[in-house]
């Protein structure tokens, strides 16, 4: 029996249905991490479309060939083919259904128009090889015989789906990057509160589990976080010391928030091999939405491409499961529970620039810091956070604003946004 789509919706399902509602123009690219609801969310969107469409992934062995994705092609195709169904007084009246033109094509113009035709789904695409120059030709194709096929790809190996974009279908494709949840996504769907979702983290498949810590714990490090670094990581990149790169989500999740040089890095490394192997690793692991590596923010490119790294990981979940440390002993302890807040912060900025195209970085001076900087390309802001942990002054912002003059300075927590109103506004407060 098949299940039934969850009720909540996020709010990317209101762009996604207004594009495949357009005249077909583009692919539909839908990227981002695992368990982000990317399969949900264009299924949803699919079922009140009034428009038949075909689901195929290949996410199975064995699957991943031309062949196969050709097949799943025509049976989208046949689906446009025979065209919407006519409202049901007509199909009373007539007793039969809008038939193709001679030719087998349907009889509107090229695309299509608004709302007529088919919806083509394909999840894990970057699994079928060269995917990128068999869909080039199919949805050339379809373009030239004016057949409204709308087509959906889907992929949790952001860089894989990129590298095949850019290859073959230059000026075909919109992109849509599907992020970790948000607190408000996770409080409207779960009925979750802020310290949940500090603790926790935003991935809905893990969500009814949390009053079980211990099963919450390994189903996101063998369902999550495993099937990312061996699926993802590891089958598809040349990855010449994959103990490295393990070790290093490890730290990095250890250390999320804070700053450390590459150099202390290779010192609690075993076989770290060099500085340039650190950062190429860190840099894959940011590729698949686990941790990210922060820049330090100079006004300089050479000096912040050459900077110690702010490590960050991008959902609490992956900083929380594995430590060895219950919910209501992090919370109980103020400085750990203000380490906790911080990189929740950092994880939420880090979401929002990932998936708006901003860049999130930190600064560091003479002792004086400030916890993050966000370049929106119009707007800079420097934003600190103050979570009751450990004692702060405002000399780190001061000294960035004398020095750089951001548009904005953003305190978070103590003396400024309660976290609740900076979680549930979301980007609005840096826009």
């Amino acid at each position: 029996m098949t299940q039934p789509l969850p009720a909540f919706r996020r709010p990317l399902f209101h762009l996604l249905r207004a594009r495949l509602l357009e005249p077909r123009r583009f692919l539909q690219v839908l990227w981002g991490p695992r368990q982000a609801g990317k399969t949900t969310l264009v299924q949803q969107v699919a079922a009140e479309l009034d428009l038949p469409f075909h689901y195929a992934s290949a996410d199975f062995p064995g699957l991943q060939n031309r062949m196969w994705l050709e097949q799943q092609w025509e049976m989208g195709r046949r689906l446009a083919r025979e065209g919407p169904p006519p409202p049901a007084g007509q199909r009373a009246a007539s007793g039969r259904q809008a038939r193709p033109s001679r030719d087998g094509l349907p009889p509107w113009g090229p695309g299509g128009p608004a709302g007529s035709g088919a919806v083509l789904i394909l999840d894990e695409v970057q699994k079928v090889q060269d995917w990128s120059a068999v869909v080039k030709g199919l949805w050339d194709e379809d373009t030239r015989q004016g057949l409204p096929l709308r087509v959906v790809v889907l992929g949790s190996a952001p860089v894989l789906v990129q590298k095949g974009l850019a290859e073959s279908l230059a000026g075909r494709f919109e992109v849509i990057r599907v992020g970790h949840w948000s607190f408000q996504e996770m409080q409207q769907a779960f009925g979750w509160g802020l310290d949940t979702f500090l603790y926790f983290g935003g991935y809905p498949g893990s969500a009814w589990l949390v009053e079980d810590e211990a099963r919450w714990e390994r189903y996101v490090l063998d369902s999550l976080v495993e099937t990312t670094l061996s699926r993802d990581l590891l089958l598809h990149h040349r990855v010449e010391k994959p103990a490295l790169l393990r070790q290093l989500f490890e730290l990095a999740r250890r250390y999320s928030g804070e700053v450390l040089s590459y150099q202390k890095m290779l010192g609690q490394l075993q076989d770290a091999g060099n500085t340039v192997t650190l950062a190429h690793y860190l840099h894959l692991l940011g590729q698949v939405w686990m941790v990210k590596g922060l820049e330090k923010f100079s006004g300089s490119e050479v000096r912040r491409r050459g900077s110690s790294p702010k490590l960050q990981v991008m959902n609490m979940a992956l900083a929380s499961a594995g430590r060895g440390l219950s919910f209501q002993q992090v919370r109980a302890d103020p400085e750990r529970w203000g380490r906790w807040v911080e990189s929740a912060v950092g994880a939420h900025l880090a979401n929002l620039a990932e998936t708006r195209g901003w860049r999130l970085m930190y600064w560091r001076d003479r002792g004086r810091e400030v916890d993050y900087v966000v370049d929106t390309g119009s707007r800079l802001t420097a934003l600190e956070v103050r979570s009751g942990g450990r004692p702060k002054g405002f000399e780190g912002l001061e000294a960035f604003r004398r020095a750089f003059g951001p548009h904005g300075v953003l305190v978070v927590g103590q003396g400024g946004l309660t976290l609740e109103e900076f979680f549930v506004a979301g980007a609005e407060v840096l826009e």
